[in-house]
């Protein structure tokens, strides 16, 4: 058992499997290419930085929120949960990523991370099932496709974290199985946990406090690793949007189905496709002016109170700076995903 661990901890392992998709080491430094035409492709910077990895929703079903049943609550935070797991068990196991050579590395800046569990095989097993568990017994649709899309979602994320030279086989395993643990653990308690996410008073605080917390006591290493920032997205942009259903639960804007369970899917027509296109870009443009207007007046609130300038990247990697301002800005997203946009939609008749 040890023998066949180690094995698929093998750098050697990822690297046979890059070249089975084509992939090969060139001369230039930091360069691949496929292997039997010989172009080489040169690795892009992350252009997404500061943006969260999992993108909020502006609306599900042409509806402001779903009642409890759906468990939108529930479902977010689970996968805070997931995520922040999987995030802390990298920087307290610290196994390093596959090593290059033989790997080769087609993402730079999540080098300095450690590999031991592939959160994105965490989060692509999360998201895949949570949605499959949750519709299945409210829409008409034969379960076998939702159980064969869920897998084939799951493991492509999976496939790609070995492709880009990022995981070992067995980080990426376990990435798997701890998200499909908790999954099963937690899912006979979602209706419960999402009934109380909605109706209880102390939500917005405990929502805030506790994720927050979490961020500032994330576990220290002795470099600079973007895991901490990025898990503070993660937690933000969840804080916002439990905070938001909670809200439009208060006001009474919560959606409630009618007809017998399962509900029939509607018919999938162009217009529904354009109304959907125009609601993804509408709240797409929302949320990026949310975005930068806060990042930008919380950067320089915290770079005034610590006397730093807001052009100092060494500064805004700073423990203080980093984590309020990428806190509050992606729960504004959270929030504004879940309140502001979805009645702006209404106003537009886009809803």
């Amino acid at each position: 058992m040890l023998y066949f661990l180690e094995r698929l901890q093998d750098s050697s392992l990822v690297a046979s499997f890059q070249r089975t998709c084509g992939l090969y080491q060139s001369n230039e430094e930091g360069k691949v290419g496929p292997q039997k035409s010989g172009q080489v492709l040169a690795v892009q910077p992350d252009l997404m930085r500061d943006k969260p990895t999992e993108a909020p929703e502006v609306s599900r079903n042409g509806n402001l929120v779903r009642r409890h049943s759906d468990t939108n609550g529930a479902n977010g935070f689970i996968k805070k949960i997931v995520m922040y797991i999987g995030q802390t068990s990298k920087d307290l196991l610290k196994w390093p990523r596959p090593s290059s050579p033989p790997v080769m590395k087609l993402e730079t800046r999540v080098e300095a991370e450690y590999g031991m569990p592939s959160t994105h095989a965490m989060a692509a097993t999360a998201i895949s099932f949570t949605f499959l568990l949750c519709t299945m017994d409210r829409y008409k649709y034969p379960f076998q496709l939702g159980l064969a899309t869920a897998v084939i979602l799951s493991l492509l994320v999976s496939l790609s974290r070995l492709y880009t030279g990022m995981h070992t086989v067995l980080d990426v395993i376990c990435g798997i199985l701890i998200a499909a643990l908790l999954v099963m653990l937690t899912y006979p308690f979602w209706d419960s946990l999402d009934q109380l996410l909605l109706t209880s008073s102390t939500t917005p605080l405990l929502a805030v406090v506790v994720p927050f917390f979490l961020c500032l006591n994330y576990p220290k290493l002795d470099h600079y690793s973007p895991s901490r920032g990025d898990t503070t997205i993660i937690l933000g942009v969840a804080t916002g949007s439990t905070v938001g259903f909670w809200t439009n639960y208060q006001l009474g804007e919560t959606y409630e189905p009618t007809g017998e369970f399962p509900l029939s899917l509607p018919p999938l027509t162009c217009g529904i496709v354009l109304t959907a296109a125009a609601r993804v870009l509408v709240g797409l443009l929302c949320l990026l002016v949310v975005r930068q207007v806060v990042k930008g007046l919380m950067l320089k609130v915290l770079c005034t109170w610590f006397d730093v300038s807001v052009k100092d990247k060494d500064a805004r990697q700073r423990l203080e700076i980093e984590v309020p301002y990428k806190f509050v800005t992606y729960s504004s997203i959270g929030f504004s995903t879940t309140v502001p946009v979805p009645h702006l939609l209404m106003l537009l008749g886009l809803m």
